[in-house]
């Protein structure tokens, strides 16, 4: 029994000390600015496109499920509020968190588990450069900078996909659903909408960075590394929903 946890016990004790060291090196340098430029590029605008793609269908979508329910008590024109609120509270975050982990967590593990088997890691150890300060924090910034911004542009896309339904099926006028939209929206939900993908953040580029990091046994090794690093991330990620859903709502309470 002791055996059986000793893996996993040791795989989040490790974790957690690299994620010590990269919040770590936010405060000390060299901080390799070219690095964190390069990965906002890569991870930012890289994403871009998935991002349209998946929050206007997502909002679309929600629209017309939205819709069909409001319709039976003749409140079609709230289509706009609720389509708003769980875009910007829940969906919207989560929905680009996954995404994101799945395009970029795979590509750090792929990028890193590949100069680790060929050991240019150990080649810049040598060197004197910390592997964790050049590869991992830039990374880590990156995505915590890139990631709130993802989700304003899913949320904004989403609504957009939304009104159009919701005029179509439901012949909601424009107006009318943009304003239900505005009034719903408090500062509390657009706060916890770009809390939620701050925190993600960590998730899906430590992980990415930690498979990357451990990968052993050659180019098999980089495959396994690259599912592990989109499957973790991506489970970490609705834990983290939860217990991020918990703590606003006991705040909402206490206010």
């Amino acid at each position: 029994m002791l055996d059986t946890l000793k893996g996993p016990i040791q795989a989040v004790q490790d974790f957690y000390e690299l994620t010590g060291r990269a919040i770590r090196n936010v405060f000390r340098k060299p901080h390799y600015v070219d690095d964190i430029l390069l990965q906002m590029e890569t991870i930012g605008v890289g994403s871009v496109p998935i991002i349209l793609l998946t929050g206007f269908f997502s909002g679309a979508v929600m629209a017309m499920q939205m819709g069909r329910g409001l319709q039976e008590y003749g409140q079609t024109g709230r289509t706009g509020q609720f389509v708003s609120l769980i875009l910007v509270r829940e969906l919207g975050p989560v929905l680009t968190a996954v995404m994101v982990s799945g395009q970029n967590s795979s590509g750090i593990a792929s990028e890193l588990g590949s100069m680790q088997v060929t050991e240019q890691i150990d080649a810049m150890r040598a060197l004197g450069t910390d592997p964790v300060q050049k590869l991992v924090t830039p990374r880590m910034i990156a995505t915590a900078l890139m990631l709130p911004c993802l989700t304003v542009i899913d949320d904004f896309v989403g609504m957009i996909g939304g009104g159009i339904m919701a005029k179509l099926l439901f012949s909601v006028p424009g107006r009318q659903y943009w304003s239900t939209v505005w009034r719903t929206l408090a500062w509390s939900d657009v706060g916890q909408g770009l809390a939620k993908p701050f925190c993600y953040s960590f998730a899906v580029s430590l992980i990415g960075c930690y498979c990357g990091l451990r990968t052993t046994g050659g180019t098999q090794g980089v495959g396994r590394s690259t599912t592990q690093a989109v499957v973790y991330a991506s489970v970490i990620i609705f834990v983290l929903d939860f217990f991020l859903g918990r703590i606003f709502l006991w705040i909402s309470q206490l206010g």
